[in-house]
Parts: structure tokens; sequence; C-alpha cells
């Protein structure tokens, strides 16, 4: 039975150890904390699970949470211009009526971990360093790297040949109840998300926490801009309060559900800073042994897009695959680098996406954008797409992208309604 030893207990280093223990792997998972304290430690920045990567996680039986987590089935999309009325695009998560869902990190990493040792699974709670996955790189035959802090972040150079360049974030974000619901539609659980010139993005997410459903409200703009507010770390009260004067000033239809808003309780909010960035995947021991590096440790996700489990789902889905092919071969340089390239396939078009919406504001926007915005807003198959891109950015490369493509779609959608 092949050992595979898995550096971290995140969304991506366990989804993989479900899905090779599943197979029949002897597989360890060593990470810094236990459940309990997962469980019982601050909030972590809320992601989306899109309907694709929650098939991804119902064929391990990992989705625990769908009947109690609100069922996100549409999303709209608020895009504020300087001096103009906001373009409002709407659609359905999924073509096929499927949802997303929110959780908070520390109910799902906490269940999931417990989930691991509880079917067989073996579990390490230790710090590891360097040298120690020298030591371990001689008892198993693979080891992959889901922590990218620290010295074991180290290992794994700045690929820039991959990424235009790293845009620091700043990061806030709130956990809170009494939110009013949608004024134009009768459904509490729709997603809101908006872009405004000048002052970066936002998301409004109903989501399950520890007490129950809630929604998380998370701001997001570049290193020292107008919602960059949080330089003196301020307390909980006083951040939320922020966040509400932010939102009066760049968000107003924001504003309005959330004006009254309280936090759920004495750990709900977070003020953080990202730097998103691609890494070269192979790490080198000082021996000379290799270790694999995977998700945002190689592919740091801008939270402009709340893509960072879309993309350690698939990244786990993308190793798994190749590990199973690889069979009894040796796991060795040419193997991890394959493995990160059939990663990259969908990591690529995450980060153009990511590209685009990040930098949207950063100059005139292209001009085929306001074609395609008014579009999505009057012709709902547009919107549609729009917001099942969220669940896989691939297909923005078939039409939003490129001027030609994204005009000649707009064209054929218009002919079909006899404009």
């Amino acid at each position: 039975m092949r050992k595979i030893l898995i550096v971290g207990a995140g969304h991506a280093g366990l989804h993989l150890a479900h899905g090779l223990l599943t197979h029949g792997y002897d597989v360890t998972v060593i990470t810094g904390q236990s459940s309990t304290e997962i469980r019982t430690g601050l909030c972590s920045i809320a992601q989306f699970t899109y309907p694709t990567a929650l098939e991804h996680e119902r064929s391990f039986d990992l989705d625990f949470w769908s009947a109690l987590a609100p069922q996100i089935r549409r999303q709209k999309l608020f895009i504020y211009g300087k001096d103009a009325p906001a373009a409002v695009v709407q659609g359905a998560s999924h073509p096929k009526n499927g949802y997303s869902v929110s959780i908070d990190r520390r109910i799902k990493m906490a269940d999931w971990l417990e989930f691991f040792e509880d079917r067989g699974g073996k579990v390490v709670i230790h710090g590891v360093t360097v040298t120690d996955l020298d030591y371990f790189s001689r008892m198993f035959d693979l080891i992959v790297v889901a922590v990218g802090h620290g010295e074991l972040g180290q290992l794994f150079d700045y690929d820039e040949s991959r990424f235009s360049g790293a845009r620091p974030r700043a990061i806030a974000q709130a956990h809170v109840y009494d939110v009013w619901p949608d004024p134009d539609e009768n459904d509490d659980n729709m997603g809101w998300a908006v872009t405004a010139e000048g002052a970066g993005n936002l998301m409004l997410t109903p989501m399950l926490a520890q007490e129950g459903p809630c929604h998380n409200l998370l701001l997001v703009d570049r290193k020292g801009g107008p919602m960059d507010a949080w330089p003196d770390r301020p307390g909980q009260e006083e951040q939320l309060r922020r966040m509400k004067d932010l939102l009066r000033n760049y968000a107003p239809h924001t504003f309005e559900r959330i004006k009254d808003a309280q936090l759920i309780d004495g750990r709900s909010t977070l003020i953080e800073e990202l730097t998103p960035q691609v890494r070269n995947p192979v790490g080198r021991l000082p021996s000379g042994g290799k270790v694999l590096g995977m998700a945002d440790v190689v592919v740091t996700m801008d939270p402009y897009t709340g893509q960072s489990w879309n993309n350690s789902t698939r990244c786990a889905h993308a190793y798994l695959e190749a590990i199973l092919e690889r069979g009894d071969g040796t796991f060795d340089e040419e193997f991890l680098v394959s493995a990160f390239e059939r990663f990259w396939e969908f990591g690529q078009a995450n980060q153009m996406w990511a590209e685009f919406a990040s930098t949207l504001w950063e100059s005139d926007p292209p001009p085929h954008l306001g074609l395609v915005l008014e579009a999505a807003v009057k012709y709902p198959e547009i919107g549609d797409r729009w917001i099942q891109g969220w669940d896989d950015p691939s297909d923005f490369r078939n039409w939003l992208f490129d001027p030609d493509a994204a005009t000649q779609y707009v064209q054929e959608v218009r002919a079909r309604h006899g404009d």
C-alpha cells in the first residue's frame, strides 16, 4: 500500500486525503491544530463552494451541511462606475437548479478532519519544519504540502512566468445577523457581490456559521485603497461601524440591507492582508528530496473573486486523478510537474478571471464591457452565463475576455430575441 503524507488540514489537503483514503491509500495528515482548536479558533476568510465543487465533495460523502446551510441558487452582481447608476447583473448559480453554499471554515475543516480519522486515516497533531519533511521523505512515497506560510512556503519559488504581478489586498470581514432581505426578490438566500470603481469589491453572502445561518460581509480593496480602513486594527464593533460607513459611500444598495446588522458573537470579525501569487509546484528539500505544493500554496487566488475554495477543490481533484493514474510508478519530479499542469488547466483560467476582475478599474474598462453589461442586464441568459462562470471561469475565455467574441455573442442573443 502506497504511503502518502499531506501536510496541512485545510480545504485542499483534507479533500485530497479523503479521496486517497477512499481509493485504498495509506494516508497521514499532519496538522498544527486539532479539530477542537480549529472549531474554537478565529474565523477565516469565508468562501463559496460552487455547484461543481459541491458535487466533487459529495463523491466522497463530504457534503455534511447542505440541509442546514443557505442554498444560494441565484446571485446578484452590482457594478458601480463613477457618476453612473449601478448596473445589476443577476443569474442562476447553475443551469440545472444546482446551488452554492458557504460554510464557516471552522465547521468544515473540523468536521472533515474528524471524519477522516473516523474512516481510518492517520492524523498527527504537530508543527512541521523543513527538517521534518527531510526525515519524512524517507518514510513516504509522496509528500504533498498544503501549508503555504512560514518556512514551508519558502520551499516554493515564485513563478513570474505564470502570473502578471502581485497586488497586495486589504481584507475586512464580519459575520452578521439582522440583514434585510433582497428588496426585489422573494429569496433571502440570494448572494450579492459588488465591484465599485475606485473602491474595491465586496460580497454579502448567506452562510452557515457555528451558531446557525447568518450572512458574511466581506470587503476587499487594494492595499492603501479607500476600503483599506483598518491600519489601527479596530475592535469588532468599531470595525462593523466602519464597514457600514464604507458601504453607505460606495455600495448604497448593500448598505440598505446591512444598516441594522449585528455581529453574531465575539469572534465574528477578521482583518487580514493577502497578496495573490503563483509559485513553482516542486519544493526541494536539503537532502535532495522533492515535495508537491498544492492549491493556495502554489496558486494563491485574489480574494476579489471568491475563488479560493473552488481552486483548492479543483486542485485536489486533479492531484487525485494524477496519483491514481500513476499506479505503482515513482512520484518523481516529472510526476510532480505533470500533476500541477493537470490542475493548471483550471488554475490558469481562474487566474485569467481574477486578472480581469481585479484590474477592471485600474484603467478605462475595455470598450466591449459596456455592451456586455447592458445586454447582461436585459437578457437573463447572459446574466446566467456570467454568474455560472464563477463555477467554471474557463468559459469566460469563450466570450467575455475577447471583444470580438463578446460582441458576436451579444448579437446572437439579440437576434434570438428579435432585437
